[in-house]
């Protein structure tokens, strides 16, 4: 594998959006009134001023005016509006608990409301990163406390008696003196033509008069209609004269069409024409990959059509891709000294002169996103006017492509932001959405429904990276460890914004690598160049994902070396309670915020390991087969440690009787979907480490479906999940819950598996491993 001189971090800085900072302008209206705006904060220059953490760091930052995000109807109706896509991790309901909950309204009469892509109006709409409640909480809580005031004014102005003595309460704003009363819609047309008031004279709850925020006293807004099938999702948009569409896309990245013959396509009832589409050069960033489309009057006829076409490719510059031969090149780099990104003492050193050595080759697979909705969206072109309805994380970034793939500016189009049947990354990255826009232009206009196959989602992804994690360990005569290398080789998701991008950026290597605060002397982080030859995109938990399966297995593997209860070395490595700078330690992303706000909490981190093994019965005597095992990982400013229980049989088969997850995310504002995200987690950290693989040959993916790529079975998921929620008050920051959950399950079952057997996973998936191996040897 060659190297590059390419300076890393600069590739991901390109990458990011980060580096298109912009002060936004804009106007919102509400009952015809037009007002400017508020942000956050004004995001400086590149280079100039204090830095910008938390949502101040992001495009387009937050917007806190109640007249954009509440209308209030003459029954008293509350319509709040919600910027954030909504798959599953309930963002609807919480973010719009948070403001109802200000407002005194009651959750009874309280309507949620989904914002199309419109970043200056709704400030930053990117949900990802597990940052929607860590950024909005305190935005939407000015939202509904502001909302709240202008109501008492205008019923004060109405009832002629000083603001102080007017309130608001369940729904009704009240004179107490006087018992005199009034609805919210009574108020709601005189509320809104009021100046909003200024941030600093908004008088806010106190954490004892929270109706909802922290409790489970507000139904799931979607909950009815999911169960009962009205949601409507992404592939559930319909409307007259929809046309339906199908894509051959090249089967390796890079390809393109020589020639095809469609003749036989065009005979399927149904099929009205036969589309090429252009592809587009390297890097892939957000755009279609090309191919033909095949557009019918229903999907079925697309996809028989499809299968008639005769398609010669250019497989292009990665039809070399050999997933085999690629493990080797990593192993490779990842024995090669490379790119220091921490250097704590003299690690190399140490290695050489401590009394046991202990060394470990990690591999990750490629991971496919695989949501059950695969992406889908429709567009419908008008002159000079797109209008879109898809199911996208990032509306924003999906109205900006598809402008730009149209030729359109970006304010004439409208991305209408359909609920997702999961996401976990891959729908931020809206090529699907360009597609429909391309082919509905093609058709005059007509609009045109583009829908993924399984197929197609899980051989086009934009897939987790895979990588080699080589770690080294020195420990002295009294088994302390006195030496940590990690040199981890991966391809990074910069490489799909720039062609020079070879090695991991901050964003990478600062999750679960640089950022481990334990108490080891010296330590030192490495990355090693990988060239890339597919899309790379971010998943659920990102880097965090690999990095926690090798720094996780190997700590377990330093406790058997030392002849030490894996839990117990665990802490210790912390070391004791204290809050760290992450600058201390080389990391200076810190999922961009402030070092200050967000030090490592070392007393939170330790607390989660304790009541993990605690609640699992750590130490107990297990019958033979049986083993539990340990992991703990800092990510999305949460922490979380998992104590997973397996049974393997004499034939190699793995069974998972119970999971106990201890997690804190500091305050809880929707305790039930806090809960739930983390089973999520365990199941799909389940997934990752028994089944998930993503392989290629001669470029091309080999898997197509959940046939070849297996999601977990009911009979194959834990039996049991605990979630062990750790209660925090509203003085300590939030974190995020979406991802958190997922980095200790992998490390924690091989680490089980371990212990029940006497054979350590070092590749994942697991699949088929133990059974090669044989019997159980302990």
């Amino acid at each position: 594998m060659k190297s590059s001189g390419v300076d890393a971090d600069a590739a991901d800085r390109a990458a990011s959006p980060l580096s298109r900072r912009a002060v936004l302008k804009g106007a919102g209206a509400f009952t015809g009134l037009v007002l400017c705006l508020r942000t956050s904060g004004v995001i400086a220059a590149e280079g100039h001023g204090p830095p910008k953490y938390g949502v101040d760091a992001t495009p387009g930052g937050a917007v806190d005016d109640p007249l954009v995000f509440i209308a209030i109807d003459p029954d008293s109706t509350v319509h709040i509006t919600v910027h954030r896509s909504e798959m599953g991790q309930g963002i609807r309901t919480s973010l719009a608990m948070v403001a109802a909950d200000e407002l005194e309204a009651d959750w009874s009469h309280v309507r949620v409301v989904q914002a199309p892509g419109d970043q200056a109006r709704y400030g930053n709409q990117d949900t990802d990163g597990s940052q929607s409640m860590r950024h909005y909480y305190e935005p939407m809580r000015r939202v509904g406390a502001a909302a709240r005031s202008m109501l008492e004014a205008a019923a004060a102005a109405r009832w002629q008696v000083p603001l102080h003595e007017v309130g608001t309460r369940n729904h009704e704003i009240v004179h107490e003196r006087s018992g005199r009363k009034l609805p919210f819609g009574a108020l709601a047309r005189e509320a809104a033509r009021l100046k909003v008031p200024d941030r600093a004279t908004l008088k806010l709850k106190d954490p004892s008069e929270f109706r909802y925020i922290g409790k489970e006293s507000a139904p799931q807004a979607d909950g009815a209609d999911i169960v009962s099938g009205r949601a409507l999702y992404g592939i559930d948009t319909t409307f007259e004269g929809l046309l339906y569409a199908v894509i051959a896309r090249p089967p390796v990245l890079g390809g393109k069409v020589v020639g095809f013959d469609a003749s036989q396509a065009l005979k399927v009832p149904g099929v009205i024409r036969v589309i090429p589409l252009a592809s587009t050069p390297l890097p892939a960033l957000f755009n279609p990959l090309g191919g033909v489309a095949v557009v019918a009057t229903n999907t079925w006829a697309a996809m028989q059509g499809r299968d008639r076409l005769a398609i010669q490719w250019d497989d292009g510059p990665n039809a070399h891709y050999d997933s085999a031969q690629y493990k080797s090149e990593l192993e490779q780099a990842a024995r090669t000294p490379a790119k220091v990104v921490r250097d704590d003492g003299n690690a190399l050193t140490a290695l050489a002169s401590g009394a046991q050595r202990v060394v470990a080759e990690y591999y990750i697979p490629h991971i496919a996103h695989a949501s059950l909705e695969p992406p889908i969206a429709v567009a419908k072109v008008s002159g000079e006017k797109c209008e879109a309805w898809a199911c996208v994380q990032d509306p924003q970034g999906a109205r900006e492509n598809l402008a730009q793939h149209l030729g359109l500016k970006a304010e004439d189009v409208t991305v209408n932001v359909t609920l997702l049947g999961g996401g976990f990354g891959r729908k931020s990255m809206h090529d699907f959405v360009a597609e429909a826009g391309l082919l509905s232009k093609a058709m005059d206009g007509r609009p045109v429904k583009v829908t993924w196959t399984r197929e197609d989602d899980i051989r086009h992804d934009y897939y987790q990276t895979v990588s080699v994690e080589r770690l080294e360990g020195a420990l002295d005569s009294s088994g302390k460890p006195v030496a940590w290398l990690h040199r981890s080789a991966a391809q990074p998701i910069a490489a799909t914004f720039s062609l020079k991008a070879k090695t991991q950026g901050k964003s990478e290597y600062c999750s679960s690598a640089v950022n481990l605060p334990y108490q080891i002397p010296n330590f030192r982080v490495e990355v090693a160049p990988a060239d890339t030859h597919c899309r790379i995109g971010w998943f659920r938990s990102v880097s965090n994902v690999p990095h926690a399966f090798a720094t996780q297995s190997f700590v377990a593997e330093l406790a058997a070396a030392a002849k030490r209860d894996p839990k117990e070395f665990l802490l210790e490595l912390l070391g004791p309670p204290r809050r760290l700078d992450p600058r201390t330690i080389s990391d200076q992303w810190n999922y961009d915020e402030s070092p200050i706000v967000y030090p490592i909490d070392i007393g939170r981190y330790r607390h989660v390991i304790e009541v993990a093994a605690h609640e699992a019965g750590w130490g107990c005597t297990l019958p033979r087969g049986h083993g539990l095992g340990i992991a703990a990982s800092y990510s999305f400013m949460s922490y979380a440690a998992a104590v997973v229980e397996v049974v393997v049989d004499d034939k190699g088969r793995v069974s998972i009787p119970r999971v106990d997850l201890a997690f804190d995310c500091g305050p809880q504002v929707n305790p039930d979907r806090v809960r739930a995200q983390c089973e999520g987690a365990c199941v799909m950290g389940v997934a990752l480490a028994m089944s998930g693989e993503i392989t290629f040959t001669r470029g091309r993916v080999d898997q197509s479906n959940f046939h070849d790529y297996r999601l977990t079975r009911m009979n194959e998921a834990p039996r049991e999940i605990r979630i062990h929620l750790i209660p925090q008050g509203f003085d300590v920051p939030l974190g995020g819950v979406g991802e958190p959950g997922t980095p200790p399950i992998a490390p924690a079952l091989c680490n089980a598996i371990f212990a029940a057997t006497g054979k350590r996973i070092r590749r994942l998936p697991i699949r088929g491993q133990l059974a090669e191996a044989g019997a159980i040897s302990t």
